[in-house]
């Protein structure tokens, strides 16, 4: 039964690792779903600055428009064992229909273990809004202008 404030994603499960775990946000008022390492080995490595590509054995189809599929770390796995999403969020397209994979950076000084079906990342619905860019010669002014990083000060 769809809920108030839920929008519809189809899951398709590519990997029968998922007979194994349920695919639900840990507790009714959590944000995102869990991702897991949909691993057929019992664990990978990932040494210290290392990255790797994580399957989940997952493909989506978003069913409302002007929703994509974005993937945060866990805070945990992130705090705690220096692991995190590669590129800081990634995005999935409502029009992607493949496998959703994590990139998992380790940031600690120290070998880290992906086990299989552990929980890697989180995977949160969002509105977007996809932009019509316009050719212009001059842009509007403001009072920062063209002012960069560190332009407003530090206080």
């Amino acid at each position: 039964m769809t809920q108030p404030n839920r929008i519809q994603v189809n899951v398709k499960f590519l990997h029968p690792m998922w007979e194994e775990f349920e695919l639900e946000p840990a507790t009714d008022q959590s944000a995102g779903t869990d991702l897991r390492a949909c691993l057929d080995d019992a664990e990978w490595t990932v040494p210290p600055g290392g990255r790797i590509l994580v399957p989940t054995g997952l493909a989506i189809d978003i069913a409302q428009p002007g929703v994509a599929g974005f993937v945060f770390s866990r805070s945990g796995l992130g705090v705690k064992h220096g692991l995190t999403v590669a590129q800081g969020v990634g995005v999935i397209d409502p029009d992607y229909r493949g496998e959703i994979k994590v990139g998992l950076l380790n940031t600690s000084g120290e070998e880290r273990t992906i086990s299989r079906g552990q929980r890697i990342a989180q995977l949160l619905f969002l509105p977007y809004f996809p932009a019509e860019l316009v050719p212009c010669d001059d842009l509007s002014e403001t009072v920062r202008g063209a002012g960069g990083f560190g332009h407003t000060g530090s206080r």
